[in-house]
This record gives C-alpha cells, sequence and structure tokens, in this order.
C-alpha cells in the first residue's frame, strides 16, 4: 500500500532523459576554444579559433577597441560629470564558443572576467535563395570597478553593452569576411543608456562552412575594401588607358604620314644627260 512502482514508460523516460543529458555533456567536452593571438605579426590583432571534434568550426581573427563612457563626481561632489575608458582587447584573453549549422557564437573574457566580449553569428536564407551569414548580436560586458581603466567612478559595477537590431558583416555562405578598414558598432549600455563604443579592424571572420582545419575560405572583402582597391588602382588604370591612347594616335599619324608622302622627282645622276634637257 501506498507504494509507487515504476512502469516501463516511466523507466523509458528517465532513461531518455538521462540520455539526453550525456549526449549534450559530450557536444559540450568535444567543443574547445583556442586563443593564437601569439601568432599574429600584429601586435594588436587577435586570433581565436573554435574547434568541435579536433576541427576548426568558427574563426576570427580581428583588432578591438573599446570606448566606454562613465560617471564620476565632478569637484563640487555634487553633478555628475562623463568620462571615456578607452580599452583594446588583450591578447591574453580567453575564450569559449559553440558553433551550429544556423547558430554560432564566440565568448572573449579577460581581466578575471572584469570584461566579456560576446558575438553572435546567424545563418540565413534571403531573396531568390541566396544563403548568408551575419552578425546579429554583440554584447560587451564590462566592470567600472576594475582600475586599470576606470578611475574613480560613480556608483561603480558591472554593466551590460548590447546592440540593437543589428544586422552586421553580412557574408555569402561558405565564405570569409575580410575588411581592413575600421568598422563601428555602438551598443547601448544598461548603464543609464550610454552608448559604448566598438571598433574592429583588420578583420577576418568565419562562423559556418570552414572546409579546412584553421583555414579561412574564399574571402569576401568588405564594400570599404573595395572602394579603396578601386582608388588605388584606377589611375594606373587611366594611366595605362592614356598612355594606350598616345602610342595608337602617334602609330596612326606615322601610318598616315607614309600614306600622303608627295614623290620628289628623281634628277638624273649622269651629267651627260643634262644637255638634252
Amino acid at each position: 500500500m501506498g507504494r509507487y512502482r515504476f512502469s516501463t514508460f516511466d523507466s523509458a523516460g528517465v532513461l531518455l532523459c538521462l540520455f539526453g543529458f550525456l549526449a549534450r555533456l559530450m557536444v559540450t567536452a568535444e567543443q574547445e576554444g583556442e586563443n593564437l593571438s601569439g601568432l599574429s605579426t600584429n601586435p594588436d590583432k587577435d586570433i581565436f579559433v573554435v574547434r568541435e571534434n579536433g576541427t576548426t568550426c568558427l574563426m576570427v581573427e580581428f583588432a578591438v577597441r573599446f570606448t566606454v563612457p562613465f560617471d564620476v563626481l565632478a569637484l563640487n561632489g555634487i553633478d555628475l560629470i562623463t568620462e571615456n575608458a578607452y580599452l583594446v582587447l588583450p591578447r591574453g584573453a580567453d575564450i569559449e564558443g559553440k558553433c551550429g549549422k544556423q547558430e554560432a557564437d564566440i565568448h572573449i573574457s579577460w581581466k578575471d572576467n572584469a570584461y566579456t566580449l560576446r558575438i553572435y553569428f546567424v545563418k540565413e536564407t534571403r531573396n531568390k535563395g541566396e544563403k548568408v551569414w551575419k552578425i546579429n548580436k554583440v554584447q560587451f560586458v564590462y566592470d567600472t570597478s576594475e582600475q586599470t581603466h576606470f578611475l574613480s567612478p560613480y556608483n561603480p559595477g558591472k554593466h551590460t553593452a548590447s546592440s540593437h537590431g543589428l544586422s552586421a558583416l553580412v557574408t555569402p555562405a561558405g565564405r570569409s569576411y575580410v575588411c581592413s578598414a575600421k568598422q563601428t558598432l555602438t551598443l547601448i549600455s544598461s548603464d543609464h543608456q550610454k552608448g559604448v563604443t566598438v571598433t574592429m579592424s583588420d578583420i577576418q571572420i568565419q562562423p559556418f562552412d570552414i572546409s579546412s582545419d584553421f583555414m579561412f575560405s574564399e574571402a569576401y572583402k568588405c564594400i570599404t575594401d573595395q572602394r579603396e582597391q578601386l582608388e588605388e588602382t584606377l589611375p594606373l588604370i587611366l594611366g595605362f588607358i592614356l598612355g594606350l591612347i598616345i602610342v595608337i594616335t602617334l602609330a596612326v599619324y606615322h601610318f598616315h604620314l607614309k600614306l600622303t608622302v608627295v614623290p620628289q622627282p628623281q634628277l638624273p645622276r649622269d651629267r651627260s644627260m643634262y644637255k638634252n634637257m
């Protein structure tokens, strides 16, 4: 009486839950992040890799700078004034990441988790079946009580700055995004809606469909780089065209002279022939 008995269905349910839990643990264990920033010849550039089952599934290379506004007390001890803290993403940061077929993300932390940069990627299908990936969310967690960058902050503590309705770095599926020019994002902070600026440069990113370990796929250049490349090559192209026009003009002129030259009468070489003239 009052004794509870497990049915076959209860046992199956428990086993399924246990199996699912173990499967999630295995997936988590098989995904690992690596900081390869030491391999970069640019001291400001960081390299982060997420690997799954021993194969690269997400790669990020960039230099990142942050401008973070924060409040300090004015000299009168009553009013608040806004100062800016300037940070860079350091080489010694810790990394975590998650790869997926449609969604992926990377979390980069440093200073004992006083700072964390989170970037979220998504793959989508657009009009006419075009498949692309993009950054759809960026978050930056920072602690104003960390005294390296924040001096005498008012009401110090942790804050989170987030993007809203972001659609950045849109790239055709199967390709990596490349951009040397600066890409700037403005995040809205939980600290009285202040605007935190995230500036990325020397970028190469690929969150999906990496075909070779530690190797980016074909590059897709940002519009800014394409424009700068055109501005650099356009004078060379115009100079080449102008030189070609000059050469063609001279050749036509020389050929025209040959055709229009009037033949001169030849004088007899034998002086005895002058008598008959």
